[in-house]
């Protein structure tokens, strides 16, 4: 039997030094990746430049004109590895540091839960911060099993929960649910992506949380995303994604239940933000709240010609 083709897909904006760490604990896993892709949203860093002087094998660099976002850039990274004819997409961010046998424990999850006849729509690595957090959680799956009871529990013997909600920090999507679900919302822009295409594809079938497959991310000390504490005047401008996309998820997913809960947890911080005089900020809550009135995307193929994104893109290696 030929072994399953897997490609690695690493997103990357203006972090060469992260990149440089992150492809290097990909490049040194014990099941190597058949190939490694880079997609490069329009850095200006000299990101370029350190991989086209890299002697890394079999990594193919696309590099894209400008910067649609994480969900522009995973949108391109698994139609890329899907139209290049992988079995498995294995997606994460460039401040991702895989451990050495992250990938092969994935795979052998995907494998036990094939000879126990389980369907699955896709596998997560365990997350932790740089002073062992654990970090990115994903939610227990909602399915019930045939006695309803939600069963995320039973494979726990063999370290895996089933699980709904999670985020692009080491997943693995196999090549048919690609086929059946589609691709991530570019439109989305940033923030929520990951959460609305992990929700999409497992309604019918869970995801599965693999607790053997662990993996460092960088940078996340600081905790969850909250416009209360954010100090970054770049990182402003992206909450009105944030609010927009949370609302529309809340909308898509669960409108009787999530979504009244959502939007009153917008309404509670929209008082605070005006309590704190904090103007500016109560201002782009309300507009991505606005927004989402709106936006309804619909959902692209993964055999999509490139060219829907509206951008030009390069491959540049090999």
């Amino acid at each position: 039997m030929d072994r399953d083709k897997v490609a690695a897909v690493i997103l990357t904006y203006n972090r060469q030094e992260l990149l440089k760490r992150c492809l290097d604990a990909v490049y040194s896993q014990s099941r190597a990746c058949d190939y490694v892709i880079v997609i490069d949203n329009a850095s200006d860093d000299g990101t370029k430049e350190m991989l086209l002087d890299s002697d890394y094998p079999a990594l193919q660099l696309y590099t894209i004109s400008r910067n649609i976002g994480a969900a522009g850039g995973f949108n391109a990274g698994f139609r890329l590895a899907y139209q290049n004819g992988a079995d498995f997409v294995w997606m994460m961010d460039d401040d991702v540091l895989p451990e050495p046998e992250a990938l092969e424990h994935l795979l052998e999850a995907d494998a036990v839960l094939a000879e126990k006849g389980i369907e699955h729509s896709f596998l997560v690595s365990s997350a932790f911060t740089e002073s062992g957090y654990v970090t990115n959680t994903p939610e227990p799956s909602r399915i019930k099993n045939q006695i309803g009871y939600r069963d995320w529990s039973v494979l726990l013997d063999q370290r895996l929960v089933a699980v709904d909600r999670a985020c692009f920090i080491s997943i693995l999507v196999p090549r048919i649910i690609l086929e059946c679900y589609g691709l991530p919302i570019a439109s989305m822009f940033i923030w929520g992506e990951d959460a609305e295409f992990t929700l999409r594809i497992s309604q019918q079938a869970p995801g599965f949380l693999v607790g053997d497959s662990r993996v460092l991310h960088l940078r996340q000390e600081g905790g969850p995303i909250r416009i209360t504490s954010e100090r970054n005047p770049m990182r402003l401008r992206y909450y009105r994604n944030l609010i927009r996309n949370k609302l529309f998820i809340a909308r898509k997913y669960q409108p009787w239940r999530r979504f009244p809960l959502v939007l009153f947890s917008l309404i509670r911080l929209l008082c605070q933000l005006l309590g704190n005089r904090q103007f500016g900020k109560a201002v782009i809550v309300f507009q991505g709240a606005l927004s989402s009135l709106y936006f309804s995307p619909g959902i692209e193929q993964v055999d999509a010609s490139i060219d829907s994104l509206g951008v030009e893109m390069h491959q540049l290696l090999p």
